[in-house]
């Protein structure tokens, strides 16, 4: 301490008493912090650090400015120790230049450090000294502190002192304990006095290679500071007399004017940026027209030539008090800074920025119950004391009354309060976001203004004439509608959530394999008297809440049970840049499932491109015809769920604001009654499941009855069917993967339901399926046991002709062969397949590789062709004998067939809870699409029909009955085998005696 009260002299001996209204250690600790301050170095001989403009990796970082910034905090107060003049105080600093977001804005007791990478340099500074305050400047708070800390060593040559930077490797520091920091806080924080300065400086001497050219540092208050409202006159030059008449809402626009108007403000602006308006109704100058209000701009926004494409303005530090009031009139004191934030900036770290500049403006003003309007003077940059540069007049609106053209949840306008400044008048608003209407509105009532239902009428007539079908929708077929046994706000919020969904889609003309993604959201704003959803049926009245909605809309007339509604329609994807939001209204038929819409898209841009269009509403385009179809909530099974969407502009051909015609089509979309009956699916997939396994056992257990009594036809059996029954039941039990059903995918959503986890009695059919597959695999293993010991033993009786005993060696190389090339045919095909669609989609990875995929949907395949081994055993064995009973194979090919029938009759999509991704079968490719679904089939009927022929007819009369002349289609050569009937009686100790009986006993035991 005795260094820093050496350098510090000048600041301590110009200090006074301490004050005793401290907010203890703790609010120093707050009051005396800010972050992201700016930093500045006017010599530029020394230079403090180095900066490496390479673009940082996977960041667009070098699209966007450096920034110069700086954040203190104060780490530790010894108020213990606190002298008559002085505090002890320890502090920590981190400053540095970025580009690249990585800026550090939190505190943390770091080690004196720096840190170098492209695009980001950052210095790392602790600090120790005193807090003292002082009279000076209409009294001052001061901060003198000493540092110590790693700085990078510059090199002997000033005009190239960072060389070593060519050479990438360890950065060269060196330690220096010879830094000074004086930072002054102003004693009370206000409009005109609120501008935290600093000196970072070296006390090096300049030859000393450790020496840098001084730092200025600039920040102003934050949240955690006391403002003290006390700027009265100059705010009235901006607001007097109150309020001051502006044409913004002037439409018919109501305003919010309750008691928490500092609550809703302040929940608004929160980390939020506020959208400029571009000066489209401007028509002066190019010079005067492309101004961005008050504001001095750059070149970047000066390129948007009046439109701020990309602009953005961020309310900071909103400080609101509002009066305490019984009645219901009351107003609020308001201090904010706005400060707008250029394309080139990084948003997220200019968005927290704290530094005066010429893009920041300091408001002050009052807010009235009587009017709704917050009045404020904004003041650029660095005030002066007299508030020299307070020459802007800020006027903010919080509306509670919405339409088609005005879905602010927050309007402004910036303007000039005299000539001196001149600027023409520059807008601002935050759009309503509706997934967070509920946390909005929660306080107050806001409603909705409807004015195109009369031109929706049209949109309806022109769209749904008269027709059977029409008839026949109406009849059998329903819709999202309103719920007749819930209460009306309840049941209007239900049929918005219905009508609301988030899905991918694709263009109508084209297959939805190889046709772009198109990113659709459909937001419901307001249906019928309601605006927003569950927050509005939570406030309603208990009368409200009380009264079914049949009791209000018994006497309607079917044309007066349309629902208005409105909404917001987003479309993100490859060339619907100029549809990224449409706002819509018009009218909902819940008869047919159909909205009739008039759609408006924003086309504010600069005054040079639409001055002239006089046939714009408040610059939007609202010459849009929309008309969107949803399935209904029956007969999914049966009925693709997916809904459709039609834009169409109804501008002439030679009109710069018209478009093609759109025509989409979206993935599957789920109502909320509807995630039960994926939970009733899955249940129905499961009985069948059990149902088929059952089966299944049945006709295995007849098979080995069967053999009982047909010994003789045991070893001809072949082994290969079996094994691929085996791996059939087997896979399930180990992998998890569903049974017979594959899991059925969807294009759409991809969350698990938490109710598809937790149904118990889904748990119990899977259980269930589990038990069956391990008793199908058992009994298949028993039959597997007896052929394989019948050959056994037959090889044993006849040591000499090893020949005449049927072997699958062939059987398994020729099956082998026939599916290798079978697999490599279904991956050429799906190659081919899924590089049209890579091209289209980008080439979205799944988490398994294509092979292995396509490997798992084959193995099914070999499962389905599961006659196929018996097929090729029984011509090279050149059976005489049954040995499959009928009942087997047919009913096995039977069970296999089961699951591409009902994929076949169902949907097309089933279950939004698995995504088209999934490493199951995706039923737009391969062998789970409908050709597959009925090529399968067929063939595997095929090969049992071929079984039964070549069981009925030995291989003798087949070949007479396939010889064309003297062609012969079946193969030639001759199988040595010996009767199966002398091979059986050669097993037992008596030739053709009574033991012959019992050695056909002992086979049943084993």
């Amino acid at each position: 301490m005795s260094e820093v009260r050496k350098q510090c002299a000048s600041v301590l001996s110009a200090s006074s008493e301490l004050r005793y209204e401290y907010s203890g250690v703790i609010g120093m600790k707050e009051e005396l912090s800010f972050v992201n301050g700016d930093w500045r170095q006017n010599g530029g001989k020394f230079p403090i650090m180095p900066f490496d403009a390479a673009k940082s990796p996977g960041t667009l970082s070098e699209d966007h400015s450096p920034l110069n910034l700086v954040s203190f905090w104060v780490s530790d107060v010894d108020y213990d120790h606190r002298l008559k003049k002085s505090i002890p105080i320890n502090g920590f600093m981190v400053m540095g230049i970025t580009r690249d977001g990585n800026f550090v804005d939190k505190t943390f007791d770091g080690n004196p450090e720096f840190q170098l990478w492209p695009s980001h340099s950052q210095l790392s500074i602790p600090f120790q000294g005193v807090y003292t305050e002082s009279k000076k400047n209409g009294g001052e708070r001061v901060l003198c502190l000493l540092g110590n800390t790693m700085l990078p060593t510059r090199e002997a040559d000033p005009a190239k002192p960072w060389e070593w930077m060519k050479n990438p490797g360890e950065i060269p520091l060196s330690e220096d304990d010879q830094i000074m920091l004086v930072l002054r806080y102003p004693m009370t924080f206000s409009l005109t006095n609120r501008m935290i300065n600093g000196e970072l400086k070296s006390l090096n001497r300049d030859s000393n290679s450790k020496y840098f050219d001084v730092v200025r540092i600039s920040s102003q208050l934050g949240k955690s500071a006391k403002y003290t409202f006390g700027s009265q006159q100059i705010v009235s030059k901006a607001c007097n007399p109150y309020p001051f008449k502006d044409n913004l809402v002037d439409d018919g626009i109501s305003v919010y004017k309750g008691t928490r108007f500092c609550e809703i403000l302040e929940e608004i602006t929160r980390e939020k940026p506020l959208t400029v308006v571009p000066n489209w109704r401007c028509n002066g100058t190019d010079d005067f027209c492309s101004k961005l209000g008050p504001f001095l701009t750059d070149k970047e926004i000066k390129s948007t030539d009046g439109g701020f494409q990309d602009v953005k303005l961020y309310v900071q530090d909103v400080i609101c008090e509002q009066a305490a009031s019984k009645s219901n009139t009351g107003s609020a004191r308001v201090s904010t800074v706005f400060r707008a934030v250029s394309p080139s900036e990084n948003q997220y770290t200019a968005a927290k920025r704290s530094g005066p500049s010429n893009t920041s403006l300091a408001a002050e003003g009052i807010w009235k119950s009587s009017s709704g309007q917050l009045c404020m003077v904004g003041c650029l940059g660095f005030v002066d004391a007299k508030g020299s540069n307070c020459n802007t007049r800020i006027c903010v609106y919080i509306p509670t009354t919405f339409s088609l053209k005005q879905h602010s949840i927050i309007l402004g306008t910036f303007s000039p309060i005299n000539n001196s400044s001149a600027f023409f008048p520059l807008s601002f608003e935050q759009l309503v976001l509706p997934s967070e209407l509920w946390n909005y509105f929660r306080l107050t009532n806001p409603s909705y203004s409807y004015s195109k239902t009369n031109l929706a009428g049209t949109v309806l007539e022109k769209n749904e004439p008269f027709s059977f079908s029409t008839v026949i929708k109406k009849s059998l077929l329903t819709f999202p509608k309103l719920e007749d046994n819930e209460a009306f706000q309840d049941s209007l919020s239900l049929l918005s959530e219905d009508l609301t969904f988030h899905v991918s889609g694709f263009a109508d003309h084209a297959p939805n394999v190889l046709s772009p993604r198109v990113d659709i959201q459909m937001e419901i704003l307001s249906i019928g008297p309601m605006f927003g959803r569950y927050w509005y049926a939570q406030n309603g009245s208990t009368s409200e809440q009380e009264t079914p909605y049949h009791a209000k809309a018994a006497e309607y007339t079917e044309r007066q049970l349309l629902v208005n509604v409105s909404a917001q329609l987003s479309l993100a994807g490859k060339g619907y840049s100029n549809f990224s939001v449409l706002f819509l209204e018009g009218l909902y038929d819940p008869h047919v499932g159909k909205m009739y819409l008039i759609g408006c898209r924003d086309v504010r841009a600069s005054w040079k491109v639409l001055y002239q269009s006089y046939d714009l509403e408040a610059g939007m385009d609202c010459l849009i015809e929309v008309v969107v179809a949803y399935p209904p909530t029956t007969t999914r099974w049966l009925v693709n769920p997916r809904a459709t969407l039609s834009i169409e502009s109804q501008r002439t051909e030679d009109d710069a604001l018209r478009f093609k015609s759109i025509k989409l089509q979206t993935f599957q979309i789920i109502y909320r009654k509807q995630r039960e009956d994926v939970l009733s699916r899955k249940g129905v997939e499961g009985i069948l499941r059990i149902l088929t396994l059952s089966f299944a056992i049945g006709c295995i257990l007849s098979q080995l009855f069967y053999i009982q009594h047909n010994v003789d036809s045991l070893p001809y059996i072949s082994l290969v069917v079996l094994g691929v029954q085996a791996l059939g039941y087997s896979i399930p039990l180990v992998t998890g993967a569903e049974a017979l059903f594959k899991k059925i995918v969807s294009e759409s959503y991809d969350v698990p339901s938490n109710e598809l986890e937790s149904s118990e009695w889904l748990h119990v059919i899977d259980y269930t399926v589990k038990l069956l597959l391990i008793v199908s695999l058992l009994v298949t293993l028993r039959l597997f046991q007896k052929v394989w010991k019948s050959r056994v033993r037959l090889q044993t009786r006849t040591p000499l002709e090893p020949h005449c005993v049927p072997s699958d060696k062939r059987v398994l190389l020729c099956t082998f062969i026939i599916h290798v090339v079978g697999y490599v045919i279904v991956l050429i095909i799906h190659s081919t397949k899924t590089s049209q669609k890579a091209l289209v989609d980008g080439g979205k990875s799944h988490s398994l590789p294509v092979w292995a995929t396509e490997l798992e949907e084959y193995v099914g395949l070999v499962e389905d062709f599961f006659l196929l081994p018996q097929i090729i055993g029984n011509l090279i064995w050149h059976i005489d004998c049954k040995p499959l009973r009928k009942l087997y194979f047919i009913g096995i090919t039977v069970v296999r067939l089961l699951p591409h029938i009902y994929d076949y009759i169902r949907a097309p999509v089933s279950n939004p809870y698995f995504s088209e991704d999934s490493e199951f079968v995706n039923p737009n490719l391969d062998f789970y699409s409908k050709f597959g679904d009925i090529a399968i089939p067929v063939t595997a009927i095929i090969l049992a029909i071929v079984v039964y022929i070549q069981q009925r007819w030995s291989y003798e009369k087949l070949s007479q009955f396939l010889k064309f002349g003297q062609y012969k289609l079946l193969p030639t050569f001759r199988y040595q085998r010996l009767s199966s009937r002398s091979c059986e009686s050669e097993l037992v100790p008596g030739i053709n005696g009574g033991d012959a009986a019992k050695e056909k006993e002992q086979v049943d035991v084993e």
